[in-house]
């Protein structure tokens, strides 16, 4: 018995002094810090951060870290399945995630919303890993930009709540090539099963189920827990133009009360935790906020298409005001129309829509307080999103959010008298200073931080490169903020990315272009933008019926 003690003690000696000349802090070989993978396909994209991140509450609760309020990342399987090309990620590998739709090749000119909408010359080399010569860019509409290792790229540097919104459009999916049906309610349940598959899928690299950094969280606390061991905290939300099949055809109604608790109790159970009412069409709940330029005629001839109305305007009663309506001709487009029919004109001026919250849009706001759902006023038209501050405020209903800079700025006192969040849109690094700026003297009054909404594959822009000449600009390698980990340039096959001349091109470049945004406005929106993930699960908790830890 005691030379097998001994025998046993002089093993575990050995194992130690063995650790120590490895030159590790007691690790074997087999065992791997928390925040590596056990394996990772190859090739892969390169993440270009090294440094442990950082993990933990501080004394108070208080989480740190930046939230992205609006992001895209299963749009691929959105609009029929061939807008969006490339997919965040394929068990086959990358070079089948990130390739380009057939459509596109052999020069492009098959990319047809992108062509219509991005001043171009209707061209791009399709090909996509390994050389990924023309996409993603920061102009591009239909090119994957939410590659799994893209996000991660993001986590590493800091980011620790993510906004993913299940959308669609059936009458986009309806007038472009596609490879399936074109129910929003399909693609919506697709969605949220694919987004699982991703997060089971960076759990095998982990070691198995729940050891990957991705993890969906249903609810405030379940995404403190998650922050608190270091991880992405993943919200489930929707923005879809007929939610519950909720469409009007000339000013009726295709759906009823039953229609929506059926819809808003399927949300639940698919995790779902936010929601637009409407998006880009008026539909049977509320009148949207009107788009711009060719964006905006073509949507127009989609309201038509969708609804058998356009939209319909009169001269703004108050402050707030509607985008203007695009006036942009578009003849690819206009040519869908039945003979005879145009696009009309429209007075010069604000404009606002005439469509606000109708009585069943209501009835569905109700219901998602009723459910401890945050309410998104983005999108709304000006008319609709006032009389749902309205009743927000009668219920003293604090879970509402301005994800995208889609809401009148002059609604921005009453959302945070509320106990609500925003999150700017993504924009150019330049123009996302100047415009927290402008709202910064707010958010110290109420004690709040700043969210982004990047809205990466949500067909819309994102941050212009300033220039490998701009002043001040990003230097790589760069450490993040408080001495964290360093991040150097994003490497993705043969590519390179520098956000100096590219800009916001995929999600990688999120962490570069908070480097830019902090280069340009100092460490208080820097600081703002720290103090982001913990507003935003506040608001979450008020829409709970809870009361949020101090701030």
């Amino acid at each position: 018995m005691r030379s097998r003690r001994r025998a046993s003690m002089i093993a575990t000696v050995a194992a130690v002094i063995c650790a120590l000349l490895a030159g590790g802090g007691g690790a074997t070989a087999t065992e791997r810090p928390w925040y590596e993978p056990v394996s990772r396909p190859s090739p892969d994209a390169e993440i270009g951060v090294t440094g442990a991140p950082f993990k933990g509450t501080d004394a108070r609760g208080r989480v740190r870290g930046f939230v992205d309020t609006h992001n895209h990342v299963m749009t691929n399987e959105a609009f029929g399945g061939k807008v969006i090309c490339g997919r965040p990620f394929s068990a086959s590998g990358i070079a089948d995630a990130l390739k380009d739709c057939p459509e596109h090749y052999p020069d492009g000119g098959g990319a047809l919303l992108e062509n219509l909408t991005v001043d171009s010359d209707g061209r791009h080399d399709p090909v996509g890993w390994p050389t990924f010569r023309d996409w993603p860019s920061h102009t591009t509409l239909t090119h994957q930009q939410n590659y799994y290792a893209w996000i991660e790229r993001a986590w590493r540097a800091g980011q620790r709540v993510m906004v993913t919104n299940l959308t669609s459009n059936a009458v986009l999916c309806t007038i472009h090539v596609r490879d399936r049906g074109c129910d929003e309610m399909e693609s919506i349940r697709l969605q949220a099963r694919n987004t699982r598959e991703l997060q089971t899928y960076i759990d095998t690299m982990y070691g198995g189920p729940g050891k990957g950094w991705f993890r969906i969280v249903s609810s405030p606390a379940d995404a403190r827990r998650v922050i608190k061991a270091g991880k992405l905290a993943v919200v489930l939300g929707v923005e879809t133009s007929e939610p519950f099949g909720c469409k009007q055809t000339f000013d009726f109604a295709r759906c009823t009360t039953a229609d929506i608790d059926r819809g808003l109790d399927e949300f639940k159970a698919l995790g779902v935790q936010s929601m637009f009412l409407c998006h880009k069409f008026d539909n049977a709940l509320c009148g949207v906020r009107f788009d711009q330029g060719a964006t905006g005629t073509i949507l127009n001839v989609g309201q038509f298409v969708s609804t058998g109305t356009w939209w319909q305007t009169e001269a703004c009663k108050g402050p707030q005001k509607d985008n203007p309506i695009g006036s942009v001709p578009v003849p690819a487009i206009e040519n869908w129309l039945p003979p005879g029919t145009t696009v009309p004109k429209y007075p010069s001026g604000a404009q606002c829509n005439v469509r606000g919250l109708t009585e069943l849009g209501e009835y569905a706001l109700r219901g998602m307080m009723k459910r401890g759902m945050m309410v998104e006023l983005d999108h709304m038209s000006v008319k609709a999103a006032g009389s749902a501050l309205d009743l927000l405020e009668a219920r003293r209903y604090g879970g509402v959010i301005s994800s995208h800079s889609w809401m009148d700025q002059a609604w921005i006192q009453r959302l945070y008298a509320l106990g609500g969040f925003i999150g700017s849109y993504g924009m150019d690094s330049e123009s996302f200073v100047r415009d927290a700026g402008a709202t910064a003297a707010l958010r110290r009054q109420y004690g709040v931080g700043l969210g982004f909404g990047s809205d990466f594959n949500g067909l819309g822009s994102h941050p212009t490169p300033r220039g490998a000449d701009a002043p001040d600009k990003v230097t790589y390698p760069f450490r993040t903020f408080s001495g964290g980990p360093l991040v150097d340039r994003q490497v993705t096959g043969q590519r390179t990315w520098d956000v100096n001349t590219d800009g916001g091109a995929h999600y990688g470049l999120v962490p570069d272009w908070i480097e830019d945004v902090h280069r340009l406005g100092g460490d208080d929106v820097l600081h703002e933008l720290l103090a982001g993930a913990q507003s935003y699960l506040n608001t979450w908790s008020r829409a709970r019926g809870r009361k949020a830890p101090p701030s």
